[in-house]
């Protein structure tokens, strides 16, 4: 048997309790890789009212892996501006110059060991993305480490060159490596390679379906339930 996962979105100031489950279990990755200082694992996420994920659930409702998509607002700096904001200013710049046509930021990717390799993580990212037309974004940064670059890239994010020393900054910590990159089109997703696109797409498209996923490790069997909840 394949493994069979759900992949739900939710709001996070109106769901306190899947915001919880989402932080226990990302925080538990990063220490199993020794990061301590990552700023986007801390709790002010839960409390902005611009703020939509989507975690990955076991059938018993264990919280196996998260993504977010954090709304540019004009009050609350993105993640990557606390991130590395500090180190080089233009990174609030170029995001303002997105702002007007609805821009954010995809955050906070994390899986469990329990489902390591299986291939999660580049089903995620793309579900974050497959979301951004019901909250009105035209594009996306996001800020990645070296190991996680093909996948963003595949997606269509690209390095935005012009920041840090040729994209980079040290960040979390002296270990690491990570860069900037935009999506420039997150309704066209152009920059997409053809198979990622059409996926994102059919996601769009059918928030609502079930999905065997064809995974590093076999198939993975997906319930998206990608419709971000009306909450009374």
């Amino acid at each position: 048997m394949g493994i069979k996962l759900r992949f739900r979105s939710f709001t996070a100031i109106h769901d306190p309790e899947t915001c919880e489950k989402y932080l226990e279990g990302h925080v538990q990755v990063l220490k199993d890789y020794g990061i301590t200082n990552i700023t986007t694992n801390n709790r002010q996420w839960m409390s902005l009212p611009n703020v939509h994920g989507i975690v990955a659930e076991t059938e018993d409702g264990t919280v196996v892996g998260g993504v977010r998509v954090h709304i540019a607002d004009g009050v609350h700096p993105l993640p990557v501006e606390d991130a590395v904001g500090y180190m080089d200013q233009n990174v609030a710049t170029i995001i303002n110059q997105y702002f007007d046509d609805g821009t954010g930021e995809l955050c906070g990717l994390w899986n469990a060991k329990s489902v390591a390799g299986i291939g999660i993580s580049i089903l995620l990212v793309r579900a974050g993305i497959a979301i951004v037309n019901q909250i009105r974004l035209a594009s996306l940064f996001t800020i990645c480490a070296d190991y996680t670059l093909p996948m963003v890239r595949k997606v269509g994010f690209i390095v935005e060159d012009s920041l840090g020393k040729d994209g980079e900054f040290v960040y979390p910590n002296d270990s690491y490596i990570a860069r900037v990159l935009r999506k420039m089109n997150a309704e066209t997703l152009e920059t997409a390679e053809e198979f990622d696109r059409n996926r994102i797409f059919d996601l769009r498209n059918h928030p609502i379906q079930h999905t065997m996923e064809t995974g590093p490790k076999g198939d993975v069997e997906i319930d998206y339930q990608l419709v971000i909840p009306t909450y009374e």
